[in-house]
């Protein structure tokens, strides 16, 4: 089954055009969107949360027109979480966690047990126990992306969308937030898809890869079909092989002044 499709659809934006796009993204599967910068990846993804409108074609969430569904329906449907803005608000863990609750407050007054006891469930699926009387300006980025994540699990919908998530972490916090999102699709079944630059973790932890170049998908796959040397040297100009050991992409330049991606 599909969780998300788009079907032949355009846009523009300046100089930059979706060209007639048509894309599925599976139900209950990870995945990742990757691409050089200016690719269409960051716009494919805000198309998908509606922060912006097609020119034509379709786009279809479960069988149902995007348009067609109400702002709030909308947000009980799909969670976004855009890259981390470094202003976070003067708020403890706990009080960020329960803004994901928000969709379902409307039209009646304050939280209700079971807001209460699903803010409980995504702070001990991040492991932030411990941390939800903090402050958010005392976390490090790993432990405040662990937050923002929690917060988008307390929205409880079944599409979780996450623009570049990895981004200003180290390592160790990049593999724990990637173990993460691999326990939470496993463990309930959430579609994922992410925007990631790291194409090593793309291939390791995602079920599927979706490659764009110039506004146009240039392949999509499983990591093993879709990572090798002519996907590297045709969309990134870069001359390197693509060694997979244990499940995890290995990119080795083939001259010694490229870096590896």
């Amino acid at each position: 089954m599909q969780a998300l499709e788009t079907r032949n659809i355009s846009f523009q934006q300046g100089a930059f055009h979706l060209h007639d796009l048509s894309l599925a993204i599976e139900k209950g599967k990870v995945t990742t969107i990757v691409g050089p910068n200016g690719s269409g990846k960051s716009t494919l993804f805000k198309l998908f949360a509606k922060l912006l409108k097609v020119r034509q074609g379709e786009l279809v969430l479960n069988n149902e027109s995007v348009y067609e569904i109400g702002r709030n329906d909308f947000s009980k449907k799909i969670t976004l979480l855009l890259q981390k803005n470094d202003l976070m608000p003067n708020i403890t863990v706990r009080e960020l966690v329960e803004y994901g609750r928000v969709p379902y407050q409307r039209g009646r007054k304050g939280k209700t047990f079971e807001d209460k006891e699903i803010v409980n469930w995504a702070l001990e699926e991040c492991q932030l126990e411990k941390y939800q009387d903090r402050m958010l300006t005392t976390l490090s980025g790993g432990e405040l992306q662990r937050v923002r994540i929690a917060m988008a699990l307390a929205q409880k919908t079944d599409i979780l969308l996450l623009d570049e998530p990895t981004t200003y972490l180290d390592i160790a916090h990049v593999i724990e937030l990637m173990e993460l999102m691999k326990r939470i699709n496993q463990k309930y079944q959430v579609t994922i898809v992410m925007v990631l630059h790291e194409l090593a973790y793309a291939g390791a932890y995602s079920d599927s890869i979706i490659v764009m170049k110039k506004g146009e998908v240039y392949t999509k796959g499983s990591p093993l079909d879709v990572l090798t040397s002519k996907l590297l040297k045709e969309v990134y100009e870069v001359d390197a092989t693509v060694a997979f050991q244990n499940g995890f992409p290995l990119i080795i330049p083939n001259q010694t002044n490229q870096m590896i991606i």
